[in-house]
C-alpha cells in the first residue's frame, strides 16, 4: 500500500500525486459506506487503483473543498473591481474560523487608484499583524515577494473573480498559462474561470489549489455569540462585557462598545454583517435536531463502519422474533 495526496477529483475518479508518480484510483465501498467525504488535498493509502484510507486531516475549508493547507492567499485587486472591504473582511474571518494563517495580496498595483487607499489597508490591517504584499501582474511588481510567500507551502487563493489570482501564478510561471478574463465593462466584475479545485505546482517547492472561487460565503453555520472571535480586535474586550452573550450591538456594559473608537469602522460594520448571518443560522437550528449518528468509530487505530441504530433495532426485532418462535416451537 502507498501513500499519496489528492490532487484533483473528477466525476467518481481521484488523481493522486505519490512525490514520484500520478495515480487514478476510485474509492474502496467500505469508505463510501463511511460517507466520509474525500476532498482534494487529502492524504490516503492506496493500492491496485482504489483508496483505502483517508489520513487525518490537519486542516479544511468546507467551501470550496479542499485538506491540509498551509496558508490562505487573500488576493484583492486595490481597482477593477474597486476593493471591497466587507469582503475582504469575510475571507480573513474564514481563516480565522478554520485557523489557517492568511496572507493579504493587493493586486494591480499599476493602476490608478484612491491615494488614501494603502494607507487605510496600512492602518487597519498592519496593525491587527497581518502580513501583506502590494503586486502588479501585468507589469511584474512584487512578483519576487509573492513567489517567496509560497515558497514551502500549499497555498490556497481567494479573492473575488477578476482580481488577478490566475494572472499571478501565471507571471510566476507563465508555462502553466492558466486561463484568465478581463472584468466586464458592464459591471465592473469578473466571471469565474476555474471548475474544480485542483493542486498545482508552481515550481519545485511551491504548490497552489485553484479553486472555483470563495464567493458564496456565509457566516450561516456559527452562532451569534461566537462571530466576535473572527476579529481579534473586538475579541480581546469581550470578556469585560456585563453579559456573558453580549453581541456589542446596544447591550448595557459592552466592553467592546466601550473601546469602539479604537475599531475600524469598516470593521466594525463587517461584525454587525455577519452577526445577522448567524442569527440566520440560531434560528434554524431552534426547531431542528443536531444529533447526528456518527457513522464509523476508531478501534485499533483502524475506522470501521458503524451499524446504524436503525438497522441495529431492525436486527434486534429479528432476534427476538426467532427467539419467541423457537419458544413456541418447544411448546
Amino acid at each position: 500500500m502507498a501513500e499519496g495526496q489528492i490532487y484533483k477529483i473528477h466525476s467518481d475518479f481521484y488523481y493522486i500525486d505519490n512525490g514520484v508518480d500520478t495515480f487514478e484510483c476510485k474509492v474502496r465501498e467500505v469508505l463510501k459506506k463511511r460517507k466520509e467525504k474525500i476532498l482534494v488535498g487529502d492524504f490516503v493509502d492506496f493500492s491496485d487503483g482504489y483508496i483505502e484510507n483517508i489520513v487525518p486531516r490537519k486542516n479544511y475549508i468546507s467551501r470550496p473543498a479542499v485538506a491540509n493547507i498551509d496558508q490562505i492567499i487573500i488576493v484583492s485587486a486595490l481597482k477593477e473591481p474597486d476593493l471591497s472591504f466587507q469582503q475582504l473582511n469575510r475571507y480573513l474571518a474564514l481563516a480565522k474560523y478554520y485557523k489557517i494563517p492568511a496572507v493579504l495580496c493587493f493586486n494591480k498595483d499599476d493602476l490608478k487608484f484612491d491615494k488614501n487607499l494603502k494607507k487605510k489597508i496600512h492602518d487597519i490591517y498592519e496593525n491587527l499583524g497581518q502580513k501583506i504584499v502590494y503586486t502588479s501582474a501585468t507589469e511584474h511588481k512584487g512578483i519576487k515577494a509573492f513567489e517567496m510567500i509560497l515558497k514551502d507551502k500549499t497555498s490556497v487563493l481567494c479573492g473575488n473573480s477578476g482580481v488577478g489570482k490566475s494572472s499571478l501564478i501565471n507571471a510566476i510561471n507563465p508555462d502553466l498559462k492558466l486561463r484568465t478574463k478581463e472584468v466586464s465593462e458592464k459591471t465592473l466584475r469578473g466571471t469565474h474561470t476555474t471548475r474544480h479545485s485542483e493542486i498545482i505546482k508552481i515550481n519545485d517547492t511551491s504548490r497552489i489549489v485553484d479553486t472555483p472561487g470563495f464567493s458564496n460565503v456565509r457566516f450561516d453555520f456559527i452562532l451569534p455569540a461566537d462571530v466576535d472571535l473572527l476579529f481579534d480586535e473586538i475579541a480581546k474586550y469581550r470578556d469585560g462585557c456585563k453579559y456573558a452573550d453580549c453581541l456589542h450591538i446596544h447591550e448595557d456594559g459592552c466592553n467592546v462598545l466601550a473601546h469602539i473608537s479604537e475599531i475600524d469602522d469598516s470593521r466594525y460594520e463587517s461584525y454587525l454583517a455577519f452577526v445577522e448571518e448567524a442569527k440566520e443560522y440560531k434560528e434554524r437550528i431552534k426547531y431542528e435536531g443536531r444529533k447526528v449518528e456518527n457513522l464509523h468509530k476508531q478501534l485499533h487505530n483502524r475506522q470501521i463502519t458503524k451499524i446504524s441504530g436503525k438497522k441495529r433495532q431492525s436486527a434486534r426485532n429479528t432476534l427476538k422474533q426467532k427467539i419467541v418462535k423457537e419458544l413456541d416451537n418447544e411448546d
